[in-house]
């Protein structure tokens, strides 16, 4: 008799004992059955990715939360089938209130969220236009991509690092903050509006098509606290083709 013979014949008796008692045979240990179950434990812990932050309590990490950014990131998951969904929004509204992904912030949003502060620095970290360290008050990027480039970008930027007082090498080579610590000068690659080369974003506002000679202008309107060149701010730009038509009368219809 061979070997195979003799597991199949051991195999058919375990079966018949099973089948005799009415129990099946318990798993051996690192049988398929048990991993299973293991991975079953591992999805209903903490560690799930798949929760949707119902009933999350906040973590407890001694730092005292607004009730107003409390407020709003509590509103931003709640738009979320997983809370983690929410972490960009949320670390954009730390910076909108600081400056920057300040510390402090991203703890109190972690508070809120139920998440460890180091995820949110991760993600932070990542994205180019979040901040781990002070940027000034005011942020100015000049696109350099090729159609900006081909149309003057380098001379724009120039012009905005001599009016704010930036070093030219270190703001082609990932950005810096001015002398005077208020504004942060920065090429960037592509910011996705060729139509207004060479184009620039002015405090996340877009800019454009602009001469070298209007980058003291903006310098001076961001210190002033006035309106920022209104006549090339892509938001009046009017719609393409001329004004808007009027509303098709069937969309009245319905509503």
């Amino acid at each position: 008799m061979s070997r195979n013979d003799g597991a199949d014949e051991e195999t058919d008796e375990q079966e018949q004992t099973a089948d005799e008692s009415g129990e099946a045979p318990v798993p051996e240990q690192g049988t398929a059955a048990e991993h299973e179950q293991a991975g079953e434990e591992v999805a209903g812990g903490s560690g799930s990715t798949g929760d949707d932050g119902a009933g999350q309590p906040e973590l407890d990490m001694g730092v005292p939360v607004p009730d107003d950014l409390r407020a709003e990131v509590e509103r931003l998951m709640a738009l979320y089938p997983q809370k983690r969904s929410a972490s960009i929004p949320a670390l954009h509204e730390i910076q909108r209130r600081d400056g920057w992904c300040t510390p402090e912030g991203i703890e109190q949003v972690a508070t809120v969220m139920g998440v460890d502060p180091a995820y949110l620095e991760s993600v932070a970290s990542f994205y180019d236009l979040f901040h781990l360290e002070p940027r000034g008050q005011h942020r100015v990027l000049v696109c350099t991509n090729i159609s900006c480039w081909m149309r003057g970008a380098d001379e724009l930027l120039d012009s905005f690092c001599e009016a704010a007082g930036a070093d030219r090498e270190a703001a082609g080579h990932g950005g810096i903050l001015n002398e005077a610590g208020d504004i942060f000068v920065s090429g960037f690659e592509c910011l996705g509006a060729c139509d207004i080369a060479p184009m620039a974003s002015v405090d996340e506002r877009y800019f454009g098509p602009l001469e070298g000679s209007e980058a003291a202008s903006v310098i001076e309107q961001l210190r002033s606290g006035s309106e920022v060149i209104p006549e090339k701010a892509l938001a009046r730009r009017p719609a393409a083709g001329g004004p808007e038509p009027e509303p098709d009368p069937r969309v009245a219809e319905v509503e």
